[in-house]
């Protein structure tokens, strides 16, 4: 299957914790004031690539975690959900942003089947006069950074807790 895409980005910093490989998919109904990837709105816009090629791209990298982003990822949920699907049974961590709610996804079988294969998602649409900096993982204070096996299970909306740190032990340097 095809996928239309604007670009990978490898070990990006922003898309989620440590270091990540994003998929940005090209084509985007929402088109929120103050979108930091306006270029990606355009349906005509970027290149067609075969699921199979993204996958090998992923699976080719040493790292193991990968965030679809966009554009909208829902939007191309069919083929998303197939590169997803084999990433998840090569133990990847995945995460998505949407500016669809969960809720949404969950009513519509091909956007369900994606969401089910990613361990969290970012929801809700980027609100320009709800923006922060200061914000883990999302760039406007009504969009929700959601544990989705979690939410899966227990059938209601589990936020993403980070990791707590480990506290660092003191240690003497001896010359």
């Amino acid at each position: 299957m095809d996928i239309r895409i604007a670009s990978i980005t490898y070990d990006s910093i922003v898309d989620g914790p440590g270091l990540r490989n994003t998929l940005f998919v090209q084509g985007c109904s929402h088109h929120c004031p103050g979108c930091h990837n306006p270029e990606t709105w355009s349906v005509d816009a970027g290149d067609i690539k075969s699921t199979q090629e993204i996958i090998q791209q992923f699976l080719e990298s040493s790292n193991k975690s990968v965030t679809f982003s966009g554009g909208e990822p829902f939007e191309q949920a069919k083929a998303c959900g197939i590169i997803a699907k084999e990433l998840r049974e090569n133990d990847y961590n995945l995460w998505s942003y949407t500016g669809y709610l969960f809720d949404d996804l969950l009513k519509d079988p091909l956007k369900k089947e994606f969401l089910k294969q990613l361990d969290v998602v970012v929801d809700g649409r980027f609100i320009l006069s709800k923006r922060s900096l200061a914000l883990d993982y999302k760039g406007s204070s009504n969009q929700r950074v959601i544990d989705v096996q979690k939410s899966l299970k227990q059938n209601r909306i589990i936020l993403y807790q980070k990791p707590q740190k480990t506290k660092v032990e003191k240690y003497q340097l001896y010359i």
